[in-house]
């Protein structure tokens, strides 16, 4: 005989309880079935009831109201779920759950939601509130008015859409729609936004407005104006309480003597601070200055900005603008006069004009005098000239070269046809001059030496002349050295080319710089 072990035993009581279970189902009577579910429901009806707490008068007139309908006269309050609802008349619709309201309304909506109102018609299944005329919402410290206002009590979530205003510590807000989401404390406002602060006013297409933070987000056009300056972007934040903020998205700010913009914007309001980052721009439309880069500091309250990061500065001008290049660019603004304005360059500077190029390390533009000031190694190419001293200074104005000096162990020299040599002219000081933005003169002042290789009419070389004398004038003709006149009698010996080794064919400290020539305006970023 087969004895069973314990898992057939097992299994055996589960199909017998299985069997037990689906007889009893079967046997209950469906009426019972649908009537215990009836009888829940009502529970569950029970729970969401609008319930009367009290009236002045009540009337209950099933002829001239209606069945299930109640008249509430003085005094009135309700409760439903843990709300309150006070008013001055009402009617009560048992059957539907709801009522409509008139007359000094107050709903209790939580413990810090208030809502008042003139009109109101209640769904108790819904908990949807629909408030008309003179509606009032006080949560906390910020007030909401409107005339048409829908709140939703199981959400916490108000809606107006025929124009709203919300007043809070420091700021007021207008749209033509709205919602408040009472739980997070956030508004959300559509069309004709604007936000009024002491200090500002924001205008914008749609906007966040979260009423703890005080922070403002924008997702659309949006304008911050103030008496300082005016701010605009598509997308971004304001900090109302701390007053810093960060925008993007063809985002830029002005104060009526410059512009700053960037893919993003990053400005502090009470220390008059704005960064940029990223295909940044400051724009000076007073002197015609554009400046790009990849990082921008701003400090408004002295108009001055730094920028880094593939610098470039440009003086626009119709026939030759000026294209600068450095590691660093600083323009520092005049509050009280515009020409006081000067813009620093530092680090590896180098600038492109048709007609003048130069490379230093440091520079100094004085818009005032329309002076560039050079210094670190200065080189200053015009035509087929280099020239360069410890310092040089050059005065421009029209946008055109008026004049240059070149301070202490200037040099001036320019490539031979041979290109191998280079006739080189050195002095204490040196005063170019220039004629229609063209260098036509060079005075050389103190101790002057110049090595000349010198040709024949047939432009054959017969010889290079070496000389020294105290003062000269050099002459420069088609962008080129023309002739030199001697001012002193000079010491002077042409010498056959092949009597001269290397080192005698250059004055000491020559140096040619032609690798770092700018040949275009995009040369300055080699």
């Amino acid at each position: 005989m087969h004895k069973m072990n314990i898992d057939e035993k097992k299994g055996k009581m589960k199909n017998l309880l299985f069997s037990f279970f689906v007889i009893c189902f079967f046997l209950t009577p469906p009426e019972l079935i649908g009537q215990e579910a009836q009888e829940d429901e009502e529970k569950k009806q029970k729970k969401t009831r609008i319930q009367l707490v009290q009236a002045d008068y009540m009337t209950y007139d099933k002829e001239k109201l209606g069945p299930h309908i109640q008249r509430l006269i003085g005094n009135v309050i309700f409760e439903h779920d843990s709300m309150y609802l006070h008013c001055d008349s009402a009617y009560l619709f048992e059957k539907d759950n709801s009522m409509d309201a008139w007359g000094n309304i107050h709903i209790e909506a939580s413990d810090s939601v208030n809502i008042f109102g003139d009109e109101l018609s209640y769904n108790g299944n819904k908990r949807m509130a629909e408030m008309r005329e003179n509606v009032k919402l006080v949560d906390n410290q910020i007030t909401l008015t409107t005339d048409y206002l829908d709140y939703n009590l199981a959400e916490n979530i108000g809606k107006y859409t025929g124009g709203g205003k919300i007043v809070d510590t420091s700021n007021r807000l207008t749209s033509k729609v709205g919602y408040y989401y009472a739980d997070e404390k956030d508004f959300f406002f559509k069309d004709d936004v604007k936000l009024k602060n002491p200090r500002y006013t924001m205008d914008s297409d749609t906007l966040l407005y979260n009423t703890v933070s005080e922070i403002s987000y924008f997702f659309g056009p949006s304008y911050i104006r103030s008496d300082s300056n005016l701010i605009y972007c598509e997308n971004g934040w304001y900090d109302t309480k701390k007053n810093v903020s960060q925008f993007k998205k063809n985002a830029y700010l002005t104060n009526n003597k410059q512009s700053l913009q960037g893919d993003s914007l990053f400005y502090d309001r009470d220390r008059g601070l704005g960064k940029a980052f990223e295909n940044v721009f400051v724009i000076d439309s007073t002197q015609n200055v554009i400046i790009q880069g990849e990082y921008a500091r701003f400090l408004e309250k002295t108009n001055n900005s730094m920028i880094t990061d593939s610098a470039l500065a440009i003086q626009i001008d119709d026939g030759d603008s000026l294209f600068m290049h450095a590691d660093t660019l600083r323009y520092i603004g005049d509050t009280i006069n515009e020409t006081g304005k000067k813009l620093f360059a530092y680090y590896n500077v180098k600038y492109y004009r048709i007609n003048l190029q130069g490379k230093c390390d440091s520079l100094a533009y004085i818009f005032k005098d329309s002076l560039i000031k050079m210094y670190d190694n200065p080189f200053i190419w015009s035509g087929e000239n280099q020239l360069y001293a410890d310092s040089i200074i050059v005065y421009t104005g029209e946008s055109k070269s008026k004049k240059m000096m070149l301070w202490h162990s200037a040099y001036m020299a320019e490539m031979v046809q041979d290109s191998v040599h280079y006739n080189q002219i050195k002095g204490k000081n040196m005063f170019g001059y220039f004629r229609n933005d063209e260098l036509y003169k060079v005075d050389v002042e103190g101790n002057a030496e110049t090595i000349y290789f010198v040709n024949n009419d047939k432009d054959e070389l017969i010889g290079i002349n070496k000389a020294e004398s105290s003062d000269l004038v050099i002459h420069v003709k088609d962008k080129r050295i023309h002739s030199i006149t001697f001012k002193n009698k000079p010491d002077a010996k042409l010498h056959p080319q092949d009597k001269l080794s290397e080192s005698e064919k250059t004055i000491k400290g020559f140096i040619w710089n032609g690798k770092e020539h700018p040949k275009s305006r995009y040369d300055i970023f080699n």
